[in-house]
């Protein structure tokens, strides 16, 4: 979006003259060409220019732009360019000052311009309104006196800009002002607020590469005045002294003044006697220029050794208000007439070169410390005595403190020891420049204490104050002092915005008056960023400073994240410095302050925000001789040995908070002063650093709401007063605001210049100056305008009659239009009394029979009710009666009101409402329960056949998944079977091996007895053979078996061979887990009941039923009987089965059982001694078994003459069947296998209990 002044605002754009936006002049002058793509081709009207594209934005009407105005709000067009343009040529004319509506800018000219601040031009403002004399700044010291006079408050005059930009001296000529015109009777007040001057800048003020006698503190100098307006005593607040100057300075700056003064200045003897010499004996001097400020002349008075190397070699500065040589007597004799006395002055000059002196000393490691601590080199010796001579200490405690420092212990010992710290080089380094800091920075204080002591002070009713401090800055380094500096501007901002522009629009608002608002960046977030209490960077620097272990990375990473993502606050590496973008994120941070973003590095500010030293040097102080030093330093004690911190930071936030206090309290004006160039030259104007000047002061900002603002602005009342003795007795009697109005318009100024508000009338700039230039002019002008007044009064009065006349005339003509006009309104109101009384009647008939048509509605609904069909009839008879009483009522009463006739209605409405709405419900509850009766119906047809088809459904699906099951028990009874025919195949064919194996053994064992009977036969022969010769038989061996071995013992063939069974059973028998053999009935029946582990739960099982068939078998053997007994423990046919069954191998035990379910039917024998009954005879039972596995868990007897018999392992296992699975044949059987919901229904049903198997016992 364009501004609003800019080209594309004005008709007629083509050759118009503009102001285009150039980098290096700020704006030049051009042509406007053309549009191209949306921006303007301007033209410079400088030849040596090349033609360029410009956005519109940067862009503005010219004008005539040769001319020049003191006010630039006079300026045609009122825009940054027209502002700078003025400038500019104001200041090639040697004209530096021009205002902003009531603000004050002044160029530094940086040459001294001929009786611009002579006597007789200081006369010449006194008394004179702005815009009745050229600007200059008298006229704004004249200003701030007027309005302290008339308003009766006090004033503050705010000088600011950047350094160079003559600050200093126009705080200089505003207190000669002051002083000199109002000062004269005050006696030696005057002087001595004066004197202030040369002193603060010898001992405040230095050289820095931007302005040679730069102010590095702030100070705001007040002078006071009584009930009468007369200098009554004055008053110097300072503020943040650079204290980093006093030891270091870059190469072309210097350090303060005065130490170049007594170098240059002082007389021989008292440099003698202070052991000065030059600067380049000076390490604090020595590292920056060396080079005296002198003239010719005064450059003659220096010797050989008070001129530094620099100084020979290069001469001296010049400077038309600076002279180290002569500027030292001139601050003596400032001093001397501030009242202070030799002894006084000698204690001052004895710091500034105890200062130096002490910079002189320097340290080397000491070898001999074990801790890495240092010593003083042999060649500072000489200093340290000249130090501690002008310090009144001993010279070895010097050196003891310098070098090291005490601690005292808060644990590891007994508490509160105190004991020495060696120092480090760096560390003693660092302590001696401490030291010579706070001596400066102590001596400074003083002075100022002392100038303000030295000032007579009487009761004071007001004052004016001026303040001189640095403006914003931004270097190439940033560090603690321009931190806070920019803190200080940014709070000035922030008022001057307020008192203002915010003001301003307030005040215009509050007046009535139609100017557009300006809008301005507000800056309480970059405020609140550094002083906010929780969280401000001032805080957690106090904070970091207070820790035993400080460290600047620390309190920078703390900033960081305690303000990660604020629009104010970014890394470094977002500066658009290359410099700034190599710092690392805990080396410093940017700010973007109102005038741009500043990158401050941090490594040096906690160092810079401490203003205590350590307990050594501290206490070596305050023991000193010199009463000076010790008085001084006498509020900084300590105890020895603890962590000492005073904050900078805090104590300068809390002193510019009162310094705001008492500018937002006072009245205020403004200069803002200019650095025309860097170069420090004259006749030299760098257009784009004024611009960027402008800005930042807000003075762009200020023009643009004075284009459609009133800056002068005067309450009736006042404005009244101030020309009452100047007015004849018939004016004096008018009221002040008619009087205003009388005044203004009887000049004939035009009606743009002001503007009547509700309290004030307000001015255009310049024209207020305008009217209160005719208004005390000489007394023939006077009598002029009174009778122009008075001629403007009768004329003003004679319209006024006019007006009544005319007034009278149009009231007849109304009043004859009325007459005319009665009778019709009397016609009319005649037929709207009427209408009014009988209109009601008729509607409420009306109404009456409509309702009537709504009962005979109401009688077709009862008559279809059901229920409470005479009830319903009953009330609709029971109100048509009340219709017709009403409707009576109405017709017969002539004076009824509308009002009774409409509650009748209403009644009426509400009785057939609430008649016909219970019609509803009882009409809509029966529907409802007919409804619901139907879907009921329906639903319980649905839910029948629903149930139906799923019953069905199930019956289908078990008779399925009975078939499956049953067709399954009978593929594995059939597997069985087959498996049972092949072992039994396999066993007979075992059997035969085994059986020719016998036969063959025998016939063997055959032949041998054959054998061995002849053998025996042959013997026998033989001995009777020998008997009959008398000879003697050899017993020959017995015959050898074919296959046998002869010394192999006998076979024993009476031995039974085993059968593959038993040797089976018994390697079974032998990898048993458990050896139940010796365990009682009681504990397998426990076991078997109670366990959860599967294996032992078998073999208990096996055991168990191993035991049963002993028992059964020793009992069948000691016991005959032909039939089956009453509780026989299974079907005949099953036993006999399992005896006539081949004993088979035992399968492998298993882990998990698995139950199967058996039903066979049999018949029970009559028990021996019962009668046998025919009846009974024959009749067949179901005996169920259910095996967990290879045994009986479950068996009942089912038989149609008896009970049921129900027996459960575990309980009834005596009467149980003790044989397997396997022996009893059941799976052999075709069709005994059944399902187990088979079983578990004529369990149940017989009153059986459920049955849990072992794998889901709980643990």
């Amino acid at each position: 979006m364009p501004p609003k002044n800019s080209a594309v605002n004005s008709g007629g754009m083509e050759n118009q003259q503009v102001w285009v936006r150039d980098p290096q002049e700020g704006f030049i002058i051009g042509k406007f060409v053309d549009m191209v793509d949306g921006d303007a081709l301007i033209k410079p009207l400088d030849a040596k220019l090349p033609q360029r594209t410009c956005p519109l934005d940067e862009v503005y009407p010219a004008g005539e732009y040769t001319a020049d105005v003191e006010d630039n709000c006079a300026l045609m067009y009122l825009n940054e360019a027209t502002l700078l343009n003025n400038i500019r040529t104001r200041y090639f004319k040697d004209k530096i000052y021009s205002y902003v509506a009531n603000i004050l800018i002044a160029v530094n000219p940086y040459y001294e311009m001929k009786d611009l601040y002579s006597t007789k031009t200081l006369r010449s403002y006194q008394g004179k309104s702005l815009g009745e004399t050229p600007p200059h700044v008298f006229a704004i010291a004249d200003k701030a006196f007027r309005d302290m006079k008339v308003l009766k408050q006090s004033q503050s005059i705010i000088v600011s800009g950047e350094s160079g930009a003559g600050k200093t001296e126009s705080t200089k000529y505003l207190l000669r002002y002051l002083c000199d015109l109002w000062g004269s009777t005050a006696g030696p007040i005057e002087q001595k607020i004066l004197d202030a001057n040369p002193v603060l800048e010898a001992f405040g003020n230095a050289k820095t590469k931007r302005n040679n006698n730069s102010s590095r503190f702030g100070k705001f100098m007040e002078v006071h005045f009584d009930a009468k307006c007369q200098v009554v005593g004055g008053y110097i607040s300072h503020y943040l002294l650079e204290k980093s100057r006093v030891c270091l300075q870059s190469s072309d700056e210097r350090n303060y003044h005065v130490f170049y003064m007594m170098c240059a200045g002082a007389p021989a003897d008292l440099r003698a006697k202070l052991g000065i010499t030059k600067p380049d004996d000076f390490q604090y001097l020595k590292n920056g220029c060396g080079q005296y400020f002198c003239s010719s002349a005064s450059e003659k008075k220096l010797n050989n050794a008070q001129k530094s190397k620099d100084q020979i070699s290069k001469g001296s500065l010049r400077d038309p208000i600076l002279d180290d040589v002569e500027g030292f007597t001139a601050m003596d004799q400032a001093l001397t007439r501030l009242g202070l006395t030799d002894v006084e002055r000698m204690e001052i000059y004895t710091m500034v070169a105890a200062v130096l002196h002490l910079g002189n000393i320097t340290f080397e490691d000491n070898p001999e410390d074990t801790k890495g601590g240092s010593r003083i080199t042999a060649d500072s010796e000489k200093s340290v005595v000249t130090t501690a001579t002008l310090l009144g200490v001993d010279a070895d405690e010097l050196r003891q403190a310098l070098v090291s420092k005490v601690m005292q212990t808060s644990r590891g010992g007994i508490k509160g020891t105190v004991i020495m710290v060696p120092l480090k080089v760096y560390e003693a380094c660092s302590g001696r420049d401490a030291l010579a800091k706070a001596i400066y920075s102590k001596l400074f204080d003083h002075i100022v204490s002392r100038i303000n002591k030295s000032i007579p002070f009487k009761a004071s009713s007001y004052y004016i104050g001026v303040l001189d401090i640095a403006g914003f800055e931004y270097f190439r380094v940033n560090s603690f002092e321009q931190f806070c500096i920019n803190y200080c501007n940014e709070k000035l901002q922030q008022f001057f915005n307020e008192k203002i522009l915010k003001y301003e629009q307030d005040l215009y608002a509050r007046e009535a008056l139609n100017v557009p608002k300006i809008s301005y960046v507000d800056n309480q977030d970059c405020i609140d960023l550094i002083e906010s209490k929780n969280g401000g960077i001032f805080s957690l620097l106090d904070e970091e400073s207070k820790l035993p272990k400080h460290s600047f990375a620390h309190f920078t990473s703390e900033v960081h994240r305690s303000w990660s993502g604020h629009f104010r606050i970014t890394l470094p590496r977002t500066s658009r410095l290359k410099a700034h973008r190599e710092l690392r994120d805990d080396e410093g941070f940017v700010i973007r302050h109102y005038a741009g973003g500043v990158c401050y590095q941090t490594n040096q500010f906690i160092e810079k925000n401490n203003d205590a030293l350590h307990a050594s040097l501290e206490g070596l102080i305050q023991e000193s001789s010199n009463t000076f030093l010790r008085t001084n330093f006498a509020n900084n004690t300590c105890p020895k040995g603890k962590l000492t911190f005073i904050s900078v930071g805090s104590k300068f936030k809390t002193q510019l908070g009162e310094l705001m206090d008492k500018l937002k309290n006072n009245g205020t004006n403004f200069v803002r002063c200019v650095k025309p160039n860097n170069e420090m030259v004259d006749h030299r104007f760098d257009g784009n650093s004024i611009l960027g000047q402008l800005r930042c002061s807000g003075m762009t900002s200020v023009l643009e709401l004075m284009e459609h603002g009133y800056p002068s602005r005067v309450p009736f009342q006042e404005l009244y007063s101030m020309y009452k003795t100047y007015l004849p007795p018939e004016l004096v009697k008018l009221d002040p605001r008619f009087f205003c109005e009388a005044l203004l318009y009887s000049l004939k100024l035009n009606q743009k210049d002001f503007k009547f508000g509700i309290t004030r009338v307000f001015f255009k700039p310049g024209k207020f100056a305008e009217f209160d230039r005719v208004m005390k002019s000489d007394p023939e002008n006077l009598k002029k305008l009174v009778a122009n007044v008075k001629k403007w009064l009768v004329k003003s009065r004679w319209i006024k009659v006019q007006f009544c006349a005319l007034s009278v005339i149009k009231l007849k003509n109304k009043i004859l239009y009325r007459r005319q006009h009665l009778i019709m309104i009397q016609k009319t109101v005649r037929m709207y009394l009427a209408k009014k009384q009988h209109q009601p009647r008729i509607e409420g008939i009306i109404k009456i029979r409509n309702i009537t048509k709504q009962l005979a509605d109401m009688e077709q609904t009862a008559n279809q009710l059901k229920s409470s069909k005479d009830s319903s009839l009953k009330d609709i008879k029971k109100l048509n009666a009340e219709l017709e009483a009403a409707r009576v009522k109405i017709k017969s009463d002539t004076k009824i009101k509308k009002q009774e006739i409409d509650k009748l209605v209403a009644n009426l409405v509400s009785l057939m409402d609430k008649q016909m709405k219970g019609l509803q419900e009882t009409v809509k509850k029966q529907k409802i329960a007919e409804e619901q009766e139907k879907l009921r119906k329906i639903q319980e047809a649905m839910e029948l056949e629903k149930r139906r088809k799923e019953e069905a459904e199930r019956k289908q699906r078990e008779e399925d998944e009975n078939r499956r099951k049953k067709a399954e028990m009978e593929a594995r009874r059939k597997a069985e079977e087959e498996d049972r025919k092949r072992q039994e195949a396999e066993n007979e064919k075992a059997a035969a091996a085994i059986q020719a194996q016998i036969d063959k053994e025998m016939m063997e064992e055959s032949r041998y007895r054959e054998q061995l009977e002849q053998e025996r036969r042959d013997h026998e022969l033989a001995v009777r053979l020998a008997q009959e010769s008398n000879g003697q038989v050899e017993d020959s061996p017995p015959p050898i078996r074919s296959g046998s071995d002869v010394r192999g013992p006998p076979i024993n063939n009476n031995k039974l061979i085993r059968s593959e069974n038993v040797r089976n059973h018994q390697a079974a028998m032998s990898n048993k887990k458990y050896d139940l053999s010796k365990w009682k009935y009681s504990e397998l029946r426990d076991t078997i009941n109670t366990s959860c582990d599967i294996e032992l739960l078998e073999a208990c099982r096996h055991e168990f039923h191993r035991r049963l068939k002993v028992y059964h078998a020793w009992k069948a053997r000691n016991r005959r009987r032909t039939t089956m007994d009453e509780n026989e423990r299974a079907p005949k046919a099953i036993m006999d089965a399992a005896a006539r069954a081949p004993r088979t191998p035992m399968k492998q035990a298993i882990t998990e059982s698995s139950q199967r379910f058996f039903r066979i039917p049999f018949v029970r024998p009559q028990a021996a001694g019962q009668p046998e009954n025919p009846y009974s005879a024959g009749k067949r039972g179901w005996w169920y078994a259910h095996f967990d596995g290879q045994y009986v868990a479950r068996q009942m007897e089912l038989h149609p003459d008896k009970p049921p018999i129900l027996l459960v392992a575990g309980v009834d296992d005596m009467q149980m069947c003790e044989l397997s699975l396997d022996e009893t044949g059941l799976t052999r059987k075709r069709g005994a296998e059944i399902l187990e919901h088979e079983f578990n229904k004529e369990w149940e049903r017989n009153g059986g209990k459920p049955y849990t198997i072992p794998s889901e016992r709980t643990k």
